[in-house]
């Protein structure tokens, strides 16, 4: 698919699950009714002390396929930008750990969930969060101004990583942190077999190979980069899916199993080290 493509695929995705939220339903992977089972990837992912923090619609509006939130550092008056907000949990949340003197942005293409966002803000009360319209390939937000960089399984969707992750290094100050939740492979898997399973994990393919990721972030700028697996998928978690798409499930089993993960994505933008037009 074109880049152009991709990204008006994922934008109607987004608006649709926004919609649903909406009128009481699902966000996962194209479910209408409420309570739909999107394990193992977008359930679970909150804690009960967590969900209690933020509106029920931005619990429900989370496709992510982890808690950044959760494993990120975060310091009372820290400015945090999320990447792909989408219903804004992640936001609310961060809002929460920086405090009043923080700022949490949450930036999103889509404008249902830029809508479903803004309502969720006002029923929390947050007063030190700000939702801006852009894409994650064009950060609108200046050169070294933000400590923070959390996404929620949100740069697999781009069909630009790498300027993702060149844009993440130009607003992170020296020394800011990367810390983002996102699909990731390990190994070599058959193509045709990748685009099934990837479908399946994100509902639209494109997740990188862990190296891959490595050498993008590297080539970024960042250092110390780690990469830990939080969730790992096997052929069974994907059965039902991968069945209804005529795959044959027992024959692909020993290619998939171990290579689809959920990954905590760390990183730093060097202290020596500002963004230059020159550099």
């Amino acid at each position: 698919m074109a880049s152009t493509d991709i990204k008006e695929v994922v934008k109607e995705k987004y608006g649709q699950a926004a919609l649903r939220v909406k009128t009481g339903g699902s966000t996962c992977c194209g479910a209408t009714a409420a309570g739909a089972s999107c394990d193992p990837i977008t359930s679970n992912l909150y804690d009960d002390s967590q969900a209690l923090q933020i509106p029920e619609e931005a619990l429900r509006a989370s496709l992510g396929c982890g808690n950044p939130t959760a494993l990120a550092q975060l310091n009372p008056g820290e400015t945090v930008l999320d990447l792909g907000s989408g219903g804004g949990i992640d936001v609310l949340l961060s809002a929460k750990r920086v405090g009043p003197a923080g700022k949490a942005y949450g930036l999103d293409m889509t404008d249902e969930m830029l809508a479903l966002a803004n309502e969720n803000k006002r029923k929390a009360g947050a007063t030190n969060v700000e939702f801006l319209q852009g894409e994650i390939e064009n950060i609108p937000l200046p050169d070294n101004s933000v400590d923070v960089i959390i996404s929620n399984c949100v740069i697999n969707l781009s069909a630009d990583k790498g300027r993702v992750l060149r844009e993440a290094f130009r607003v992170l100050k020296p020394g800011g942190r990367f810390a983002v939740s996102d699909v990731v492979t390990r190994g070599q898997v058959n193509e045709e077999i990748r685009k099934s399973v990837l479908l399946w994990v994100g509902c639209v393919a494109g997740a990188l190979d862990e190296s891959e990721y490595r050498d993008k972030l590297g080539s970024a700028g960042f250092e110390r980069i780690e990469i830990e697996p939080t969730r790992v998928y096997n052929v069974e978690d994907a059965r039902a899916f991968l069945s209804a798409e005529g795959v044959n499930v027992d024959a692909i089993a020993p290619e998939v199993d171990g290579k689809f993960m959920s990954a905590f994505v760390r990183a730093v933008k060097p202290m020596n080290q500002a963004h230059s037009c020159c550099g």
